[in-house]
């Protein structure tokens, strides 16, 4: 059997936190997240058809933290494979430039495309 890995495993949900916009408390993990929205991972089921202040605090080169605020509407909610977790849909209702960025980011971060040639 094979088990020496090629390619690095990355776990989104492991590194993003996703917290209440309002009261900056965390409420889940990205699971997953495009242009137009995003999943999220948590231990609380979300209310379908609310709209959520959500907030990410993504980590900066300079080692501080850079602070996103997004308006999403929750679309569906169901429980998640792993006991006592619960997936959630959201679409974004408002988002400023730097999630985009975020998106292409993570993007480029976990797709297999080859690293560019070395001059």
């Amino acid at each position: 059997m094979y088990t020496d890995r090629r390619i690095e495993r990355h776990q989104l949900p492991c590194f993003l936190k996703v917290f209440n916009g309002i009261n900056d408390k965390p409420i889940g993990f990205l699971g997953n997240v495009s242009e137009d929205g995003l999943m999220l991972i948590s231990q609380l089921p979300m209310m379908i058809g609310v709209d959520f202040n959500l907030r990410l605090k993504i980590p900066a080169n300079e080692g501080g933290q850079r602070i996103i605020d997004l308006q999403a509407c929750c679309l569906w909610c169901h429980e998640d494979v792993t006991p006592q977790h619960y997936d959630a849909g959201f679409s974004l209702q408002r988002a400023p430039p730097e999630y985009g960025q975020l998106v292409e980011a993570l993007r480029q971060y976990f797709s297999f495309l080859p690293l560019p040639a070395s001059a």
